[in-house]
């Protein structure tokens, strides 16, 4: 296949993969983005920042909306990866049988690490004089480099949950410290207490309530994003098992 005909294929539609893994983000970042302004339409929203003296529900919604964007970058990443991956079969498909041919529509694969990844087998069968291409080490440093970032999932959805019992064993504080200097007979100062109870209890609630909702929703969309990243992986070792290293070792055994 000339590199015209690759290039031709490489620019075609195959963007359907990409256009799915931002399709779902987008799906639940507006379903979020509308729970959210009916919550602040009714009020919610506005009163649980203002009943937590201690900000720790505001510094919870802002690292969730951090980790929002950094979901989303990661997510476009996958994404385009995804369509790399299509046009690279795509191109790959076309091609007939010999090394040399590969090693041409090799060079007009798009950029990526799926493309990265077969440079990488021609390299080692040039390297390699005879015997079968073990992809093994090769795949995993694929898996790692699609990987990428998405660890910080997991650590922002913990340290969310962790923000959240802070939040309650601070309110619980707040709320149990006036019965140490409580006075029964003093009505003013039971009404002060009682006050101060029920703040606390409000930072105990709201805070527990927001790392809760927040470390379940950056879980779930981290778990899209491990799926999209799983399925690009997959889809790279069949497309290289099947149309790479069989044609690379033929050469060898040649």
């Amino acid at each position: 296949m000339s590199s015209e005909q690759g290039a031709a294929i490489a620019a075609s539609d195959t963007s359907a993969p990409e256009r799915r893994a931002l399709l779902f983000w987008m799906i639940f970042t507006g379903l979020s983005v509308f729970a959210a302004v009916l919550l602040w339409r009714y009020g919610l929203l506005h009163l649980m920042v203002t009943s937590d003296r201690t900000y720790i529900s505001s510094v919870i919604a802002v690292l969730y909306v951090v980790t929002c964007v950094h979901c989303f970058l990661r997510t476009r990443a996958i994404a385009r990866e995804a369509a790399v991956g299509e046009r690279c079969r795509a191109i790959l498909a076309a091609a007939v049988d010999g090394d040399a041919e590969l090693e041409a529509d090799a060079k007009s694969l798009p950029k990526g690490l799926v493309t990265d990844h077969i440079q990488s087998l021609i390299e080692k069968a040039k390297a390699q004089t005879r015997g079968r291409i073990d992809q093994t080490l090769l795949l995993r440093a694929l898996a790692d480099r699609l990987r990428g970032s998405n660890g910080f999932g997991s650590f922002a959805s913990d340290t969310l949950m962790k923000l959240g019992l802070l939040g309650t064993v601070i309110g619980f504080i707040i709320m149990l410290a006036p019965i140490a200097t409580l006075d029964a007979a003093d009505k003013v100062a039971m009404k002060s207490s009682m006050g101060l109870m029920s703040d606390g209890m409000a930072v105990a609630m709201y805070t527990t309530l927001a790392g809760l909702v927040g470390s379940i929703l950056v879980k779930i969309q981290y778990y899209m994003l491990d799926a999209a990243t799983q399925r690009v992986f997959s889809d790279a070792v069949t497309l290289t098992e099947t149309r790479v290293t069989p044609v690379l070792e033929r050469r060898n055994v040649g």
